[in-house]
């Protein structure tokens, strides 16, 4: 019998393009999401859809008893680190408690391996602007310290009941799929690049640059921006080196390469040949002026190779997605 893959968030942005691959590449999914943030027609390949919070444990127990799960991606997860400072329990409930759920589950049905959606975020405000996975983990506010509870209860659930997992720590995922099929469409967000080709379009007024004063070459803060096909690309290496029996392990998923805010309104302003009005102010309070993966470890264990490494690339996807989703 077929191995069916269990994918909760996967009709989130993330989560979409990681289920497109799956199915790409011949695997059965079955799809658990509340559509809060999600969007069922993200499913392109006509995965089954089962609507459902995790917190309903009974919902999400009878989806256990109907499929004989090997394998759980969890990316349902409440996302935006200064909401989390001011709704500290909505990520602890969303973030940890239903993760705990989640696992509870995964021991009772005998899944035997788990991916899990990290964040860059566990390790708060790293001194020299570089992470790896040895980094200390001091997150600075509730997103990054939910995240990082989890992880330490996967940890554990690991040891104690035998199930492999990989942790992915994820840096800042930006762009679309390259047929402008999927995206991302979560109303109100605040990425860069997103944010960006909306202002570059008219839908928004104007774009804020939080911070110009960072030790940093331009004085705005540098990231390292992901492509979301590669790092979809990572789950399924992840996922086939745990199938080949490699171990638990946490792993960033990053490029290793850097670029300042002002680096990415430039290819915005060059990729659409648009002006932005760019408004210019203080900087954030726990916004680090580097956070930049180094992330050799995933390309040593899973043999993961990026493709769209290049901030060209990723903006130039996400500008034909915007433009695509602005003219309907």
């Amino acid at each position: 019998m077929a191995e069916t893959i269990l994918v909760s968030g996967g009709c989130g942005y993330i989560g979409s393009h990681v289920v497109r691959q799956l199915s790409e590449s011949g695997r059965t999914v079955v799809v658990y999401d509340n559509l809060s943030t999600g969007f069922r027609d993200a499913l392109t390949l006509g995965e089954e859809l089962v609507e459902g919070d995790l917190a309903d444990r009974e919902r999400l127990e009878e989806l256990f008893q109907r499929h004989h799960f090997s394998t759980v991606l969890h990316f349902a997860a409440a996302i935006i680190a200064p909401e989390s400072v001011s709704m500290p329990l909505k990520y602890y409930g969303n973030n940890t408690r239903n993760t705990l759920g989640l696992l509870e589950m995964c021991v009772k049905y005998g899944v035997k391996r788990f991916i899990f959606s990290s964040t860059a975020a566990v390790y708060g405000i790293p001194d020299s602007g570089v992470a790896s996975e040895e980094s200390a983990t001091v997150p600075i506010n509730p997103y990054g310290t939910s995240k990082l509870m989890s992880e330490m209860m996967l940890r554990d659930v690991a040891a104690a009941h035998g199930m492999k997992y990989a942790a992915l720590r994820y840096f800042n995922v930006a762009g679309a799929d390259q047929q402008a099929r999927m995206g991302q469409r979560t109303p109100e967000a605040t990425h860069l690049i997103k944010v960006a080709c909306q202002v570059a379009l008219g839908m928004r007024e104007s774009i804020c640059v939080y911070g110009t004063d960072y030790p940093t070459p331009d004085g705005t803060g540098i990231r390292d921006y992901i492509h979301i096909e590669d790092l979809a690309s990572a789950h399924l290496r992840a996922l086939e080196y745990l199938e080949k029996g490699g171990e638990s392990t946490t792993m960033n998923v990053g490029y290793g390469n850097g670029s300042s805010v002002r680096e990415v309104l430039e290819v915005v302003k060059k990729v659409s040949g648009a002006a932005m009005k760019i408004i210019e102010a203080e900087r954030r309070p726990g916004d680090p002026a580097s956070l930049v993966a180094r992330a050799d470890k995933i390309r040593s264990l899973t043999g993961w190779q990026p493709r769209f490494n290049n901030l060209e690339t990723i903006v130039a996807d996400a500008w034909r997605w915007e433009s695509k989703i602005a003219g309907r």
